[in-house]
């Protein structure tokens, strides 16, 4: 039995209930696994600490380098390369690894055998126990874009014959449905806050269209769930549990220990919560695909990611705020960055959950469609079932019913197009996917360029590229109307709101700019995720600073970072105190520089003066 714990977005305690969840299942004599299927930022180790007595690097088959003195450069491998993976400069391809997903497009097609591959190392699987229960989880290796559904396939091959816990990532792409997949039961938890509520929705509906009916935990019960509350019963969402807002719990989760043990009046309250998951998971549900609400109305001019330009010109000053984690306040700070930065445009590139419209209210003055890959499907009457596309593919996406007929699994396809350059009966059909939506909008901080992906989609690292080039049009565009009218010749800014995590679309949301802002919290969780995102920007060479949220949670912790952050030569901006009144802000739609004064604000209006200066020196 196989219990997915997941979260439409970072910070709602996803992994507190599913570590606590595993705790008390073992407490009771369950034989329980625990897989952590986070891969950019696993957590759970944290807090059930396992002793690891086993460790397996994952490898894929994917293109290393390229025989200079076969390669006729003739441009077919870059042409048939759905990610923008590759370019040809000069007669030479140029492969940016980063990109690449290892689908075997470009051996398919080279003409000459020019493509050399290899393996490819995608991370890391530890394995040990921690008590009773069996303990998996793994490390996505840095900049590695692309890669998390592989591995955390990888890991759910160690599911347990009894009940394995699933800590999902958050969010509704690729990694999240792999995790789900198969799952008995999704369990989706959120907070009564206006971010968590609005990726709730994405997350059930996600959930839907994999064929998993979610229920749904309340965490943070006892701010105001009305709104809460009101969808779940207006999407027909049983929640099974609900876990109050006590200070006291999120003290304990500061230095990673359980819940369950510190606090030991909540026991009873996860034993219930067991045993109505337990229960449902052992039921055949019915998936209310009915309700499943679209993400987007098609429409609009189709756009696809460009290959990166070598040799572009100079971009705007791009200002990227991060987090290893969600739930970090990433994009309420950014909102007051946004208020505060002068003549700049804003970016939201969290494509997957996006917030940061919910504060801004934008004006859309443009959109259209986005296209991350193509669409594949098999015509059944044409196909001589060689098996060819099933051999070839290698994301696992080509399945055959019980006639023998082959079919395209929509949730696992990448849409790299392989299936249709080795089918030779032309029984495969490409077209143009449409997998999200893009928008160019006004503010009343000035333009913003954002996007939805489309549920169960891969591309986002695809589609954060093209959001982050509109703004940087959108900033080239100003700049030439400042010169034509006062001759000023200073590029304006872009500030960018970036993806949580280490994986694809991070990697896409930071290459290239010039300066990184790091939102962190002191939890042990939040010294862990503040050091894998430190891999991703020394890996890129992109200066970078930190900003500790929440850091009277744990004083302690909020030392340990910031000397991590001195060690690596990363500048502390500032610390800003637990301060409810971001919450109230984001319930009003405003920035908190918008609803409070006092010494938050005074902080938060520091901290950008510091980043400021950074970019202007640097």
């Amino acid at each position: 039995m196989k219990i997915a714990i997941s979260s439409g977005k970072g910070g709602t305690g996803k992994t507190f209930i599913a570590t606590n969840m595993a705790a008390v299942l073992a407490e009771q004599s369950e034989a329980v696994t625990y897989i952590d299927c986070d891969v950019e930022e696993p957590n759970g180790h944290l807090f059930l600490k396992p002793v690891i007595d086993r460790k397996e690097t994952m490898t894929v088959r994917a293109p290393i380098s390229f025989d200079q003195d076969l390669c006729m450069g003739c441009g077919k491998c870059a042409e048939a390369c759905n990610y923008n993976a590759l370019a040809v400069v000069r007669g030479k391809v140029l492969l940016f690894g980063e990109l690449c997903h290892a689908c075997g497009a470009c051996s398919i097609v080279c003409p000459v055998g020019a493509v050399v591959e290899g393996d490819k190392e995608i991370g890391t699987l530890l394995h040990g126990k921690s008590g009773l229960i069996e303990f998996h989880y793994g490390l996505l290796k840095t900049a590695v874009g692309g890669m998390s559904p592989r591995l955390i396939a990888g890991l759910k091959t160690r599911a347990g014959s009894s009940v394995t816990v699933l800590d999902s990532p958050p969010g509704t792409a690729c990694s999240a449905v792999e995790t789900i997949k198969g799952a008995d039961l999704c369990v989706l938890v959120a907070d009564p806050t206006p971010f968590a509520i609005h990726d709730l929705k994405l997350s059930v509906n996600m959930a839907r269209q994999v064929g998993r009916e979610p229920v749904v935990v309340v965490n943070r019960a006892g701010l105001d769930d009305r709104a809460l509350k009101g969808y779940c019963t207006e999407g027909q969402l049983e929640v099974i549990g609900e876990i109050p807002d006590d200070r006291r719990i999120a003290e304990v989760y500061s230095v990673g220990d359980l819940v369950t043990e510190k606090l030991p009046e909540y026991e009873p309250l996860f034993r219930n919560l067991i045993r109505r998951a337990l229960a449902l998971a052992g039921q055949d549900r019915t998936v209310k695909s009915h309700l499943i609400e679209p993400p987007f109305v098609a429409g609009g001019p189709l756009t696809r990611a460009k290959t990166p330009d070598v040799a572009a010109q100079k971009r705007p000053d791009e200002i990227v705020v991060i987090s290893g984690k969600g739930g970090t306040g990433k994009t309420s700070l950014a909102a007051c960055f946004a208020q505060l930065a002068e003549e700049a445009v804003v970016s939201d590139c969290d494509v997957d959950a996006s917030d940061l419209h919910l504060i801004l209210n934008p004006e859309v003055l443009e959109e259209g469609d986005f296209s991350g890959g193509v669409s594949a499907k098999i015509e059944l009457d044409k196909c001589t079932q060689c098996g060819k596309c099933m051999e070839a593919c290698r994301f696992r996406a080509i399945v055959r019913d019980d006639n023998g007929h082959y079919l395209i699994d929509e949730t696992a396809c990448e849409g790299c197009g392989v299936c249709g350059l080795v089918c030779g009966d032309n029984a495969v059909t490409l077209e143009d996917a449409v997998n999200g939506k893009w928008f160019i909008s006004n503010t009343r901080f000035g333009p913003m360029s954002h996007a939805i992906l489309g549920y169960a989609e891969e591309n986002s690292g695809r589609l954060v590229t093209v959001v982050r080039q509109f703004a940087s049009d959108l900033a080239q565009e100003a700049t030439n109307k400042r010169v034509d009218s006062d001759g000023s010749q200073e590029f304006d800014k872009v500030l960018i709101d970036g993806a949580p995590g280490t994986g694809c679309p991070v990697i896409a949301s930071i290459s290239g700019a010039q300066y990184a802002v790091v939102v962190t919290e002191p939890t042990v969780s939040g010294l862990h995720d503040f050091e894998r995102i430190l891999d991703l920007t020394r890996h890129f060479g992109i200066q970078t600073g930190v900003i500790i949220n929440k850091c009277d949670l744990n004083n302690d912790m909020t030392e340990r970072i910031s000397a991590a952050a001195s060690l690596a030569a990363v500048a502390l901006l500032g610390v800003i105190p637990y301060d409810q009144q971001f919450t109230e802000a984001q319930i009003l739609r405003k920035t908190l520089l918008e609803h409070a004064d006092g010494y938050t604000k005074q902080t938060v209006l520091g901290i950008w003066q510091k980043i400021r200066s950074a970019v202007h020196g640097s």
